[in-house]
């Protein structure tokens, strides 16, 4: 399988993000944001027009104190590859504005091509694709520090995360000039990864055994390809979309939480 890699295989980046790690301090959103060009409104009271492609959850246990728990849950864009190699939002989208990488694992939103139905909000089980109901701005000299590497998006289009793929072809031109045909791993990580304190974000190639996030989440084909690691999950599990971002925790509760998990049905 390293062999493999080396030779050229095709790449899986996901991530791994521990939730008993996650404070819920925010850090991931505001890197996020800036990273890029997320435009902000003075007033964002009004959350059904807010665009946060990166969005911590809080949830608890239900329980009353002492017996009180909660936890934070970071939902970057999971990047879904579905049972057939197509994410929800790819196949229902008629402008083919979005699409699945197979040599990157990545799901693409082409803003140009978006006129705006957003059928792929209505498929998307997480949320985590946005319709821009204003034209962004920024207050006065803001814009000295966008990021030129990220095109601002304009209004009555849906935007989404996107794994940060800017920082992976500045990563791959860099490993080009050096005569290099892989990357070493650290060398493209996402916004989120790199500004959690807590490090509660783990980012890679799923399909490179030398990598974290593989030894942590990989597979295990006596159950369905879920993770070996007891601790590990993904979101909505039973929904068959395949998500390239796995979390851990060790408490029960929060893993039962993640898979949509009922009492009645165990």
């Amino acid at each position: 399988m390293e062999n493999n890699h080396k030779k050229g295989k095709t790449k899986k980046f996901g991530m791994v993000i521990d939730l008993d790690k996650c404070t819920g301090c925010g850090s991931c959103m505001v890197a996020c944001m800036s990273e890029n060009n997320v435009p902000f409104k003075a007033d964002e009271t009004d959350k059904r027009l807010s665009i946060t492609w990166m969005l911590v959850y809080k949830f608890n246990n239900g329980k009353a104190h002492p017996n009180y728990d909660e936890c934070y849950l970071p939902r970057p864009c999971m990047q879904c590859e579905g049972d057939h190699g197509h994410s929800p939002c790819v196949s229902v989208c008629p402008a083919v504005a979005t699409d699945y990488s197979h040599e990157t694992g990545i799901v693409s939103q082409i803003y140009t091509r978006c006129f705006g139905c957003r059928y792929c909000m209505a498929a998307c089980p997480y949320h985590a694709r946005y319709f821009n109901w204003w034209d962004p701005a920024w207050p006065a000299d803001m814009e000295k520090y966008l990021s030129p590497n990220v095109s601002p998006r304009m209004r009555g289009i849906v935007e989404k995360c996107g794994f940060c793929f800017h920082r992976y072809q500045l990563a791959t031109d860099k490993a080009y000039y050096e005569g290099r045909d892989e990357l070493e791993e650290g060398e493209y990580q996402t916004a989120c990864t790199q500004a959690c304190p807590a490090g509660a974000i783990i980012f890679g190639d799923l399909n490179n055994p030398e990598h974290m996030v593989h030894k942590i989440a990989q597979p295990d084909a006596k159950h369905h390809g879920r993770p070996k690691n007891p601790n590990a999950f993904r979101l909505l599990e039973r929904l068959g979309t395949n998500p390239k971002v796995y979390y851990l925790s060790s408490r029960k509760w929060v893993r039962d939480s993640g898979d949509n998990y009922r009492p009645d049905e165990k």
